[in-house]
C-alpha cells in the first residue's frame, strides 16, 4: 500500500533512499576554512595604489573574484571592490583583457 500525502501516491523517485549509508563508505575529505588574508595579516585600509595586491584579486578575464572563491570576509571584499573600481577608474587596473 503506497503512502499517501495530499492525496497522491509517492512516486519511487520521491521517496527517501539511503543516501547516508553510501556516503559513509566512502573516504571524505576535510576541506580547511579559508581564512580572510587581511583579516590574518591585521591590514585595515585596502590601498587602491597598491596593484599587485588588487591584481592577486582579480581574474584574468577583469572580474572581480568572489567571496567563496577567495575567502576574504565580507566588510573586506566591500572595501576591496570599492578600491579595485578605483583603481580601474584612474587606470591602474584594466576594466577588461585585450582579445
Amino acid at each position: 500500500m503506497a503512502e499517501q500525502r495530499g492525496g497522491r501516491p509517492i512516486s519511487g523517485s520521491q521517496r527517501p533512499t539511503g543516501g547516508d549509508k553510501a556516503i559513509a563508505g566512502k573516504k571524505q575529505y576535510f576541506r580547511r576554512k579559508k581564512l580572510c588574508r587581511f583579516c590574518v595579516d591585521k591590514i585595515d585600509d585596502i590601498n587602491y595604489k597598491d596593484v599587485r595586491l588588487l591584481s592577486s584579486f582579480i581574474s584574468e578575464r577583469g572580474k572581480i573574484t568572489p567571496r567563496r572563491i577567495s575567502g576574504v570576509c565580507a566588510p573586506h571584499q566591500r572595501r576591496l571592490a570599492e578600491s579595485i573600481k578605483q583603481a580601474r577608474n584612474i587606470a591602474l587596473v584594466p576594466f577588461a583583457t585585450t582579445i
